[in-house]
């Protein structure tokens, strides 16, 4: 990671709101893209724009405690987290509002391309949520892997890169996450939504 960067994170993990803006003005382009591809994976039929759903997650972030980010990979996958949830809260309200609202949802593939088409709503969106949240609960380094890979999109090898380990590490781990998700699901009763 650039020496520049990992400074400005430890700079905005001693609460110096200058350091912040200058993180988030940093990593905007990144992060507005990670707010597409949430929306594109997650809510691809909802209202809600990518960079209004980037400006809530920098308020998220910017108003959490006890949360630190030794590094990118760390910043992003909260980052991912916070979108993640604002979506679900945001298709809560919408279906609240309205019942029977659609959207896409996909599921995690070997690959982490999402598959296009499959259409779920909101309900199986939370389930995918809660699930996410348990694995964290069970071994949070597999939810961060989950979170970077399936949710800001970067390779196995990128993650392999930030975490100091092989590639072929990041795929065990990936395949590990896979499974446990795999059983988290099926044990909350929201079916499978990830390949067998």
């Amino acid at each position: 990671m650039d020496t520049a960067l990992a400074a400005l994170i430890r700079e905005a993990d001693t609460g110096d709101p200058a350091a912040a803006e200058r993180l988030f003005a940093t990593l905007y382009d990144e992060l507005h893209r990670l707010a597409e591809r949430q929306l594109a994976r997650n809510g691809g039929d909802l209202t809600l724009g990518a960079t209004t759903l980037l400006h809530e997650a920098y308020l998220n972030i910017a108003e959490r405690s006890g949360v630190e980010f030794p590094d990118r990979a760390h910043f992003m996958a909260y980052a991912a987290r916070a979108m993640r949830g604002l979506i679900i809260d945001y298709s809560r309200r919408q279906r609240a509002q309205k019942r029977g609202g659609e959207f896409h949802i996909t599921s995690i593939g070997d690959t982490g391309v999402l598959p296009v088409g499959e259409q779920t709503d909101s309900e199986q969106l939370e389930a995918l949520g809660l699930a996410l949240e348990e694995l964290r609960k069970l071994d949070a380094a597999l939810s961060e892997l989950v979170d970077l890979h399936f949710f800001c999109g970067f390779s196995l090898g990128e993650i392999g890169a930030m975490r100091g380990v092989s590639e072929r590490t990041a795929q065990r781990d990936w395949r590990k996450a896979r499974l446990l998700l795999q059983h988290v699901l099926r044990e909350e009763g929201a079916g499978p939504t990830t390949p067998d």
